[in-house]
Formats: C-alpha cells, structure tokens, sequence
C-alpha cells in the first residue's frame, strides 16, 4: 500500500531565508530538544548520504531510527530523507520518506510544504495508521517562531492541492 501525507505553510520571508533552514543541517539546532531527544550525525555533512541517528523523547512511537538524506536540490529547494533502519521498517514498510520543499510564491513570501511518502508490505496495511503528518506539523512551527525570533512573520496557508483537504493536511491514500 502506498500513501502520502502533506501539509504546508505561508512563510514570510524570502524562499532562500527558509530553505537555509530546511535545506541544511540548521534544522537539527531548531527541533532538538523540543521534538526530538539529541540527533547524531553518523557521517556526512548534510548532504546525499549524510546519515541521521534519531532519538525521540519519552512517549514517542519509537525510540530511534536512522535515516539518509537522499536527496538536496538547492536549484528546486527540495530535500528528501529515508528511514533506513528501524522505525517504520520494523513495522513492515518499505519505505518512508520525508520531504521538505520550499516554494516561493513572492521576493518576500513562500510556501515550506513537508510530504511523507510511504509504502507498507503486504499484510502490514494496518499499520498505516501510525504515520502521522502532526510531528512535523510542529516541526514547521518551531522554524515558524525561529523565523519570528528572527524578525520575519509566517502564516499558514489554506492552498489548495490535489489531495483530499483537512485544513491545512492533505491525504493521499
């Protein structure tokens, strides 16, 4: 089985200001220790092939997984990272990707969207229910107030796209 997940905001600041962020390692410094217990570096230098240890905080699905950058197009502002081992793949996917995009929509606005990509073995099917976009939801929140901390203003956005529409979350199953 194969689904998708979105959800995307209005940033306003110029796409090169967020995608500094979401486009780089900066990410890590903003989230941790929020939304996650540390993240390790295990080689690279944010880059394809960069390898992420992740630990979640107390109470979290899992307690860890490693994922890798696969992806770091700073022409299109896209980064793409998979779990490779644990989390997700030991509950019988084969995959699970998320991507962050930076869009922009003016000199001083953009859109930051983040899409999780996953495809689950047959049999597994249920546990489709464990993938949630909210986590990343917050994610984009903590850039939100980094970005206000900073001087810039952000806002959701009520874009439409081609997936069934829950406010700001768009479904794709």
């Amino acid at each position: 089985m194969y689904g998708t997940l979105a959800y995307e905001m209005e940033v306003s600041v110029p796409a090169s200001v967020a995608w500094a962020i979401y486009g780089s390692l900066r990410l890590i410094s903003i989230t941790v220790p929020e939304f996650f217990r540390k993240i390790d570096v295990i080689k690279g230098d944010g880059g394809p092939g960069t390898i992420l240890k992740v630990f979640f905080l107390p109470g979290s699905l899992f307690y860890s997984w490693e994922e890798e950058i696969v992806k770091v197009d700073n022409e299109k502002m896209v980064k793409a990272t998979n779990v490779h081992t644990g989390g997700y793949l030991d509950l019988g996917f084969n995959l699970f990707q998320v991507r962050f995009e930076v869009i922009k929509k003016t000199e001083t606005s953009c859109i930051t969207r983040t899409t999780i990509v996953f495809d689950i073995k047959d049999g597994f099917e249920a546990n489709a229910s464990y993938v949630s976009i909210l986590g990343f939801m917050d994610i984009m929140q903590a850039v939100t107030k980094y970005l206000e901390k900073t001087g810039h203003r952000c806002e959701d956005s009520n874009i439409a796209q081609p997936f069934h529409q829950f406010g700001n979350i768009f479904l794709n199953l």
